[in-house]
């Protein structure tokens, strides 16, 4: 029987996080197979970009942890040496070379951060809510810039990023407007930090823009919802419910081996594949 509800009762949140979001927008099936399936199917094997992305990641979260005085590229690239990730690699060899490449591009990034310019967060956790979704999402680093908030995202990947790229993105948007609720400033401007080429990709919100993403966030959650309430409650876990959206993006799928339809579209890349100038 269908569940009575009271006439005035709060609606459920929907509590997700962006790539939780996002992950149903780029394919329904693979959002089941992560977030609903359990156990969860195996994946397939890691991927070299990844532990490269991660690398560096840890690297400039752990330089800003130093003392103020220690805070030096060296250090920078000190840290990326000693937390580097092997996952993914065709071997040592490849292995070797991006971590010394990765620890460049580091201490690259880090000769032109003021050491002093302290950040208000560094992988820094933030939720919000509207009447529909609980959302939540870690900033790479949220800076204060004179009465305003700004969310700095780092990007190690091969493609050189655009404003509009910093424009369109739902998780930035999802935490600029976090960063302002929990913090009580103004959040707009967000930038997407490339490492391998040192360009900024920067867009400024208005009020107007971040309410158009957060409701779009509220309708991508308004589906979502919809299909996990039909798997919990019926154990729908059809095509129609969960269609699978093959196309050249499969081979990057870490489910692709359960996956007719993704492998027809697309074969699965080498886990090294996304590194520029893999052999």
């Amino acid at each position: 029987m269908e569940q009575l509800g009271f006439e005035g009762m709060p609606q459920r949140l929907y509590t997700c996080t962006p790539s939780r979001l996002n992950t149903w927008l780029d394919c329904p099936r693979r959002y089941r197979m992560t977030y609903l399936d359990r156990p969860m199917p195996p994946k397939g094997p890691p991927w070299a970009h990844n532990s490269v992305g991660a690398s560096v990641h840890n690297a400039l979260a752990g330089w800003w942890r130093l003392p103020l005085h220690e805070r030096t590229p060296e250090a920078a690239g000190r840290l990326l040496v000693r937390g580097w990730l092997t996952d993914g690699f065709r071997d040592e060899a490849q292995s070797a070379e991006w971590r010394d490449r990765a620890r460049e591009m580091t201490e690259r990034y880090a000769a032109g951060l003021d050491p002093s310019d302290e950040p208000l967060g560094v992988e820094r956790t933030v939720a919000t809510r509207t009447d529909r979704i609980a959302v939540s999402g870690r900033i790479d680093r949220l800076d204060a810039r004179g009465a305003e908030l700004v969310v700095v995202d780092y990007k190690t990947g091969r493609h050189i990023l655009t404003s509009d790229d910093a424009r369109g993105s739902l998780a930035l948007a999802i935490y600029a407007v976090a960063a302002s609720r929990v913090l009580r400033r103004p959040c707009r401007r967000v930038e997407l930090h490339h490492l391998p080429s040192g360009e900024v990709a920067v867009w400024e919100h208005t009020e107007e823009s971040l309410a158009r993403h957060m409701r779009r966030a509220e309708q991508i959650a308004a589906e979502a919802a919809a299909a996990d309430e039909a798997y919990r409650s019926h154990g729908r876990a059809d095509d129609e419910t969960f269609p699978p959206r093959p196309g050249t993006l499969c081979g990057w799928c870490d489910f692709a081996r359960h996956c007719p339809e993704g492998r027809q579209a697309a074969p699965r890349k080498e886990p090294w594949a996304a590194l520029p100038t893999a052999p």
